[in-house]
This record gives structure tokens, sequence and C-alpha cells, in this order.
């Protein structure tokens, strides 16, 4: 099987050639490895395969899955993998390894992927760029001079550089729509709840983390989602799937909607022109889709909405941190950590109990304000970044300074993190390209628990501007 070959098909398309023989499953995950070894060295998406899952006879859990015999690769943050290294992007937690799988990866090999290894992350995905201290930077795909996004930008540049069809993403502030926006491709973050979190969380980060994937086309997207969807054993709370497929959902055009677009970001300031003629395309084609189209941004406190989410995730790290150092039986050294992971374990150590349960109220304030603005609109229609893809070494985790570093880094990516808060299932679309050939997101937020309308818009969308084809050349 060529490269060409390999990858003018998805996710999904090369399943079928497997499941009717006209290509072996050896073929296609040899086409995978040897792109990966012809542009791994150069992009740096994937730092670690596991060897066990390459041999030609290994087994598959999911042989009469959706997916059967398709590599798929597992972001280094957050989800267990069994017998794999799972890092978070970290020099503090090299060599941790679990004897589980998390119950999304579980469901992922009973779909049939093949877990072949770990994507690039930043440093617990606190950067909107991928350039860990561990692993090294992550180039993008399109220009190597810039970067491919975070914290999923090794996922990013994977599925963009033809590696992979598609492969698994986290987002806790954008981190799956940011790399998607850079690298040309759909990235969905699913209704909070609707994929589960367990059996190693409960929730993730009170309900502001989520999990899914980066893919080319919405298809893979829908029965990626349709193969992970739905509660695990003793989970909190849930949100229910619908009683249809949401691959069978995206057949239908979604029916005429009331979408709302923004050109500014959510506390009134401009975005660079790219991304605003990015939005601005994107609402011409949603109107002459038929759908009723008008501008207007909900009103809420940005500010203090971020601020809050801030200071439950520091919150969290410096317990992460807290709980490796109490397995290791030390404290972290000073070159386990990048100085601004220091300096925010450091301020999540400093926050107390009352002032972390204190953001709740407020969070709550604010994300039933955005709901009301959802009652008028079934969607909003935003830039997924202020700017394109920023070069490499813009954004450096070589600082004391966690403020600045926080601003510097969500001024890039101010629309993405609110609809953590919320819970909203919100999705980057590749629409636009720079004049320096840069890709550039649109975001389009639906409802709580309207994943299905969401994707039945993007599938819409994707049959009047077509982006499959477009890739980069490397």
């Amino acid at each position: 099987m060529t490269f060409d070959e390999y990858r003018s098909f998805d996710a999904l398309g090369l399943a079928e050639l497997i499941r009717k023989r006209e290509v072996s499953r050896t073929d296609v995950m040899q086409a995978a490895l040897a792109r990966l070894q012809a542009v791994n060295p150069t992009i740096n998406a994937v730092p670690y395969l596991h060897q066990p899952a390459l041999a030609p006879d290994a087994p598959i859990v999911g042989a009469d899955g959706p997916f059967a015999g398709v590599p798929y690769c597992i972001k280094d943050l957050h989800a267990p993998v069994r017998d794999m290294p799972l890092t978070h992007g970290s020099r503090l937690f090299a060599g941790q390894v679990f004897d589980f799988d998390a119950e999304t990866v579980a469901r992922l090999r009973r779909a049939g992927f093949v877990i072949i290894g770990r994507t690039n992350s930043p440093e617990f995905g606190m950067n909107v760029t991928t350039e860990p201290a561990l692993h090294g930077p992550t180039r993008n795909p399109w220009n190597l001079a810039h970067g491919a996004g975070g914290s999923s930008g090794g996922a990013g540049a994977a599925v963009a550089s033809g590696i992979l069809p598609a492969t698994h993403a986290t987002d806790s502030g954008g981190s799956i729509r940011i790399p998607a926006s850079c690298n040309g491709l759909l990235g969905l973050k699913p209704t909070r709840a609707l994929l589960p979190y367990g059996p190693h969380r409960g929730d993730a980060a009170h309900g502001i983390s989520h999990e899914h994937a980066v893919t080319r086309s919405v298809r893979d997207c829908a029965a990626i989602l349709d193969a992970t969807a739905g509660p695990d054993v003793g989970a909190p709370y849930v949100t229910q799937r619908p009683a249809e497929r949401f691959l069978d959902c995206i057949a239908r055009p979604p029916g005429p909607l009331r979408i709302a677009y923004t050109l500014q970001d959510f506390s009134g300031q401009p975005v660079h022109a790219e991304c605003r003629a990015a939005v601005e395309a994107a609402a011409q084609l949603l109107a002459g889709l038929g759908h009723h189209v008008e501008a207007a941004t909900p009103a809420f406190d940005y500010d203090a909405l971020f601020q809050a989410v801030m200071t439950v995730m520091m919150t969290g790290l410096a317990a992460s941190v807290d709980a490796r150092e109490q397995h290791l039986g030390r404290s972290a050294r000073a070159d386990e950590l990048e100085r601004v992971t220091h300096a925010a374990v450091a301020r999540g150590r400093s926050i107390s109990g009352t002032r972390y349960v204190a953001q709740f109220p407020l969070i709550n304030r604010e994300v039933r304000r955005i709901g009301q603005f959802f009652e008028q609109f079934d969607m909003l229609l935003t830039p997924t970044m202020a700017a394109p893809p920023p070069r490499l070494g813009t954004l450096s985790t070589d600082t004391d300074d966690l403020d600045a570093f926080i601003r510097a880094s969500f001024g890039l990516a101010p629309f993405t993190t609110p609809f953590n808060a919320t819970g909203q299932p919100a999705a980057s679309l590749p629409l636009h390209w720079s004049a320096d050939g840069l890709p550039v997101g649109v975001q389009l937020v639906a409802r709580f628990g309207a994943d299905a309308q969401l994707l039945a818009l993007a599938a819409q969308i994707e049959q009047a501007a077509p982006w499959f084809d477009r890739v980069p050349t490397l």
C-alpha cells in the first residue's frame, strides 16, 4: 500500500478495505509506520511506539469492530493504556506505567483500533503549543517553523502529516480544538460526561476536561463517538447518548438553524484579520445553506470565568504533583518540572480549600448566563484562535511569571475555555487558510447535549466546502 493510497482514505475507509480483504491490516500498519519513519524525525509527533502492537500477528481485541486493523495513538496525557508509559509530557512522571486501560481506551480497542503509541503533549497540557522539555517540540506539518498547537499538538501533527487517519486527543481549555485549527483538521470536544472518565477518575477537573479525537472526516468523528460514548460503571454523573447512532445522524441535514457569530473575543478585543476572514466566510457559507445567521455574542464575565477555571486547574495540578511525590517518596527536583510548571504548582498549593470551593458558585453564575444565550440560538460561530499558529518558541515555559505566561498563551486562544466550563459540545472546522498557507479554524458551539446536531451541521458544511484532500506536502 503506497502512502498516497493510504492517505486517500479516512479511518472507516481503511477498515472497509481490510474487511473486504482488498488490503491486509499488515499493509495498513506498514504504510502508517513507513510514513512515521519518514516524517516523525522532522515533526516529532509520536515520541513513543509500543513495539508489541506493531507485530503482524498482534491480536486485535475488536476484530469485528468498525475500525478493525486501523492504527491509532493515545495522547500522552490523562489516559492510561496498559503497559504503556504515561508521562503527561513531564520528566517527573517518566517511567509511570499502568496495568489497565482507561475505559475510553478499552472501547477504542473493542472498536478495532490498534493502539500503537503515544502522541506528544506539553507538560500537563499547560500550553497552546506542544514544546515539552521531555520530548521536544512538535512542528506544524504546514510550516515547520510554526507550532502544531496544544495540548494535543502531537495528535494534530500525526494526523495532518498522514501518519494516522485520526487519533485520540484531550481538551481542558481548547486542547482538541486548538490543534485541529493549527493543523487543518476537525476536532470535536463532546458534551461533558458523554464519554467515560473512569476507572481512574470519577470526573476530570470537575467536568472541565474532555476526551475525544482529531480527524480528517466528519464520519470518522461521529463513528469514534459511537464507539466510545456512554457512561462507565460507577460514573458520578453522565450525559446519555442519543438513541440513534451519531453516524446515522450526520446522514441528514440539521434543518434551518439560528446561528450567532462573533468577530471579536469575549472581552471585546479584535482578532487577527485571517481569523476574522475565516468567520466571515463561514457565516456566508452557513447563510447560503439556509441557516439564519446574525452577529451576536453571549454576555458574561469572561475574565472572572477564566480565572475561576484556572484556579480549579492549578489546584488539580498541584494535587497530581503531590501524589507523584508521595509515590516517589521525595520532592520533585528542579529539573523534573519546567519553570512555569513549578510556578503553577506553587500557585495551586497556595489555594485554600475555602477559596477553591468558592470558584464553583462563580462558574455556575457565568455558565448560566452563557446558557441563556443558547436559549435564543442553536449555535455560536467564533474563530477557534485569535491568530494563526504561532512560531515555535513564542510561548516559552522557561519563565517564573505564571500570569504573563497564561495571558500570552490564552490570549492566542480566548474562545475555547468558556465551553469547557459550560460542558457544551464545541468543534473546530478547517475552513480557512492564511495567505502564507497556515490553517485557520472556526469554532462551532452547540447547546449542551446537542452533539448530534453539531455533527450534522459539520457534515453539511463538509459537503459544501470539502477539506479532506487539502493536506500539507511536507
